[in-house]
């Protein structure tokens, strides 16, 4: 999903979300494609997957889809 669409997705501000972002690229969480498309690593997905445990876990069972 490109930028644009994915702040919307998420209820953000482009700006509010390139922070986000790029604190992610920091972290090798995500990464922006010569397309402009932001994906996962593998390191993004883990870390992904461990917070939806996390979250069942801890908050009960919830219907967390991926964007």
């Amino acid at each position: 999903m490109k930028r644009t669409r994915l702040a919307t997705a998420c209820g953000l501000s482009y700006d509010k979300l390139e922070r986000y972002l790029n604190w992610m690229i920091e972290k090798n969480l995500v990464l922006v494609d010569g397309d402009g498309f932001v994906r996962l690593t593998r390191d993004g997905e883990r870390s992904y997957e461990e917070l939806v445990l996390w979250i069942k876990r801890y908050v009960g069972s919830l219907r967390i889809g991926k964007i």
